[in-house]
């Protein structure tokens, strides 16, 4: 009986020593899955973009001169061509993907594409959400109205109009926090793009709007549109190249290469050709 007893506790524990084993083997494999996983995880957005051999670039795509669809049915215009520079410049291929400026953060939040060089206003909030490289183009913002309409100089006339506005934009932001409390109420059309807002201002169903004069002037050569800019600038905006927090390593790069373009002349040419005039010093 004993003898019974001792081989059953015998097979027992052999059979509990087989299932440590297994555990053990799935363990030490789970951990070394872990282990892979982590060191993928902590490459850097840059290491990414140069082992695959793209950066994926958020822009509009609707902002002539900035960034739009040319005839050939290719991303074209300034941010492009910037783009494209930065790109060749890291040794990758780029990939633009279209987005509406008022996505725009929320893309590249969600990695819909690594940066965004789209006319990407730097400011305090902004900064809080994502990191930006150094300025690499700056623009004068004015109040641009009906070119009969008379009533309107500045934006101290804005109080009981119609402001159009681009939607999600550094400029919406700038007319309900700073400015309205500023001059009274006014009431604020929001625009996925320019081209609408212009065609708008020039039916007369909104009173002005406020954008950068590189931004309307070809629209308007295209479209025949009677409009003007009216008064002083009322701000400069600065646009930066933006990516997800915590890519210093990116943002260093970026910077170095913008630097370089400013040094050997490469930057000017880009802005030349799109703005006919040099960039304000």
């Amino acid at each position: 009986m004993m003898k019974k007893k001792s081989i059953l506790l015998g097979i027992l524990l052999a059979v509990f020593a087989v299932m440590l084993t297994a555990c053990g083997s799935d363990s030490d494999k789970q951990e070394g899955e872990e282990s892979q996983g982590s060191s993928t995880e902590g490459s850097s957005l840059l290491d990414q973009i140069k082992e695959e051999g793209q950066i994926k670039v958020g822009l509009m795509g609707t902002y002539k001169p900035y960034n739009f669809i040319n005839e050939d049915q290719e991303m074209d215009g300034f941010d492009a061509d910037i783009a494209k520079e930065v790109a060749n410049r890291l040794g990758v291929d780029v990939e633009f993907v279209a987005q509406e400026f008022s996505g725009m953060i929320a893309g590249l939040q969600s990695e819909k594409f690594d940066v965004v060089i789209s006319q990407m206003t730097i400011t305090d909030e902004r900064k809080e959400q994502m990191d930006f490289s150094d300025p690499y183009i700056t623009n004068q913002v004015k109040v641009i109205v009906k070119e009969d309409n008379d009533s309107i100089t500045s934006v101290e006339d804005f109080k009981g109009k119609n402001i159009g506005v681009g939607l999600g934009t550094n400029d919406e932001t700038y007319l309900r926090t700073e400015l309205m409390p500023e001059v009274g109420d006014f009431t604020i059309m929001t625009y996925d793009d320019v081209v609408t807002t212009l065609k708008d201002l020039d039916t007369g169903r909104i009173d002005a709007t406020i954008n950068n004069i590189y931004a309307i002037t070809p629209v308007v050569e295209q479209n025949g549109f009677k409009i003007k800019a009216v008064g002083e600038p009322i701000k400069s905006d600065q646009a930066g190249i933006a990516t997800r927090k915590g890519n210093e390593e990116l943002i260093e790069e970026l910077n170095r290469i913008l630097a370089e373009m400013k040094e050997d002349g490469t930057y000017n040419e880009i802005f030349v050709k799109w703005f006919g005039e040099e960039p304000q010093a």
